[in-house]
């Protein structure tokens, strides 16, 4: 599914932040990816939907290098991808509904496929009631749930969260995190990076500790091994 052979990356102005990292991801894993701040986590994980580039080193998913993809082959990529972020990056002049409809036309869906697959995905994230919404008349917790939508739409192999509750108190971070585990027990491959010690240590996934660039633990059951 995923998988990094000596993946090394070195930033113009110096810093490696990757040192030779080789990993394994199977298909239907559930992954946390975790380290102190500066470790090279976000690299790592921005490295997966081709944001950032290797300087040395193979990166597949599903067969595809994308160490060697060229430019425009990557939106053809992300489409089978679903990508969330910490500030969920909604677009603020769209209803509900149009945000997580956008992914779809992207790749030219018809607009029944459209009306039946978002509403089903709005469904599962409880927020069926809201697709009409404005993102700016939803709670912190809801717009995550949105984007969180907008990545399943396209039915993704692979959903990578960059620190997905990040800005949200425990209580909401906790509904995020079991919609993520629905989505995953539906067969989508999971893989987030974040610094919720809790989530981690009540969750027991497998945990990927990224520090000085290089993983220094891979556990099938871990924890999150750092001090809040």
């Amino acid at each position: 599914m995923i998988e990094m052979k000596d993946v090394w990356k070195t930033y113009p102005n110096g810093v490696m932040a990757v040192n030779g990292i080789s990993v394994y991801i199977k298909k239907g894993e559930f992954v946390y990816v975790v380290g102190p701040s500066g470790a090279g986590k976000s690299t790592f994980v921005k490295m997966m939907y081709r944001e950032e580039r290797p300087t040395r080193g193979e990166i597949s998913i599903n067969g595809s290098n994308l160490a060697e993809m060229k430019e425009k082959k990557v939106p053809y990529l992300r489409r089978n991808m679903g990508i969330v972020f910490q500030d969920f990056k909604l677009l603020p002049s769209m209803t509900v509904f149009e945000n997580v409809a956008f992914a779809m036309e992207v790749i030219e869906a018809s607009k029944a496929n459209i009306r039946k697959r978002v509403m089903n995905v709005l469904d599962i994230v409880r927020l069926k009631n809201k697709a009409r919404f404005m993102p700016h008349e939803l709670s912190g917790g809801e717009q995550q749930r949105v984007s969180i939508a907008r990545a399943i739409v396209n039915s993704p192999a692979v959903l990578i969260a960059d620190e997905p509750t990040g800005n949200l108190d425990i209580e909401t971070s906790w509904e995020i995190m079991h919609i993520l585990e629905e989505i995953n027990e539906r067969g989508t491959t999971v893989v987030m990076a974040t610094h919720n010690r809790e989530i981690v240590n009540n969750m027991r996934k497998r945990v990927i500790a990224i520090e000085g660039g290089r993983i220094s633990r891979d556990e099938i059951r871990g924890r999150y091994g750092y001090e809040s």
